[in-house]
């Protein structure tokens, strides 16, 4: 098996108006979707959520504000998965909560 990462972008990870009872919500959809995989037996590990702010050096020392600058998704968080094939991977994919939020999750294969 190989490993693949799954990284979640959604147009807006902006949860600080959602209510306690929401964000209950969006968690157990996450917690419930990532549970599959791992009961599986196909959850490598899960990588920590990413704070809002950061920066981007660019080629000549160039600093920007912000890991999103120019991109209209936020990259919220990802996992990494052990598939035997990018089409596997992708399957597992399918029911992520980033979907529902009008998200996508981008499958990339990990060298290594």
């Amino acid at each position: 098996m190989k490993d693949f990462a799954l990284l979640f972008r959604q147009p807006s990870y902006d949860y600080t108006k959602a209510t306690k009872e929401e964000m209950q919500a969006i968690q157990k959809k996450w917690h419930d979707w990532a549970g599959g995989i791992a009961a599986q037996g196909k959850l490598s590990s899960s990588g920590p959520r990413l704070a809002m702010e950061g920066k981007v050096l660019k080629a000549g020392g160039v600093v920007t504000d912000g890991p999103f600058v120019e991109i209209r998704e936020i990259l919220g968080s990802f996992i990494v998965v052990k598939a035997d094939s990018l089409e596997e991977a992708t399957t597992l994919a399918h029911g992520c909560p980033a979907l529902d939020a009008n998200g996508s999750v981008e499958i990339r294969p990990i060298f290594g």
